[in-house]
């Protein structure tokens, strides 16, 4: 019993090490990062992958047994495996979130903002346009195989950045200085929505000058709402495609730092 309990004890060690980052990924990745995926889940998916991924990380100087996880240095290896862990998993969020803050964008600019229901992905309300375009975008994450990519991308992390040997700031100022592009590359796909909404309210404008006596704000809105709907028809087909290209540049973002991780 003795000897089963001394071979327990480091396997659970290093276990422990890959299960803190992937759970940690998991909670700021798209989809599993969620409030509608179970936290019970999320913790039986990370437990799974640490015990698939122990060939990777056995291959690396992790050196588990010189890590006490009930000791200070193991508390403070631990916090970095969580960073390291949701860092990368924050930055395949922002493709995501581009999606989101254009159907905030879309709604806006349509009159839809007024089209509020319960959205159980985060727990609160939010419009319909936002809810169907991010419905659409789990579909394309999926369909890309986007859990398959995100397991891939942990795994070689577990090289790039070792136990023990930090993290690099470079990490984190690459993910927070790309947050601006999550604004821009909304506002690009939003542009069509908006010019055509504009060029109505702006005949409409015109019109109230040359009849004063028409119920403009009734007619108006029901023509920007079907002018906006269908140029969303429009961009919705474009989609796949941006997010698509929105994730090669997350994956590139990463890959740029693990080899200035690996040369550092």
């Amino acid at each position: 019993m003795e000897s089963v309990l001394a071979q327990l004890l480091p396997m659970l060690t290093a276990i422990w090490w890959p299960f803190c980052r992937i759970l940690a990924m998991f909670i700021g990745a798209p989809v599993l990062g969620e409030a509608v995926t179970p936290v019970t889940v999320r913790i039986l998916i990370a437990l799974v992958l640490a015990v698939l991924m122990l060939p990777l990380t056995s291959g690396v100087d992790w050196g588990p047994a010189a890590i006490n996880p009930f000791s200070l240095h193991g508390v403070v290896a631990t916090l970095e495996q969580a960073i390291i862990g949701f860092v990368l998993g924050l930055a395949f969020h922002f493709a995501m979130s581009v999606i989101g803050v254009l159907g905030f964008m879309v709604s806006s600019q349509m009159g839809m903002s007024m089209a509020v229901m319960n959205d159980p992905m985060n727990g609160q309300s939010s419009d319909v346009v936002s809810a169907l375009l991010s419905t659409l975008a789990i579909m394309v994450f999926f369909a890309i195989d986007g859990h398959l990519v995100i397991a891939n991308v942990i795994g070689q992390s577990f090289k790039a950045w070792p136990l023990g040997h930090g993290y690099g700031p470079m990490l984190l100022e690459a993910v927070a200085y790309n947050v601006a592009w999550i604004f821009s590359a909304a506002m690009l796909l939003a542009l069509p929505v908006v010019f055509s909404t504009l060029v109505v309210q702006i005949g409409f404008g015109f019109l109230n000058r040359v009849a004063p006596s028409l119920n403009l704000f009734a007619l108006g809105f029901s023509v920007i709402t079907i002018f906006g709907l269908m140029m969303l028809a429009q961009v919705v087909r474009f989609i796949p495609e941006h997010y698509v290209r929105m994730t090669n540049m997350v994956l590139e973002l990463i890959r740029q730092q693990m080899q200035v991780a690996a040369h550092g």
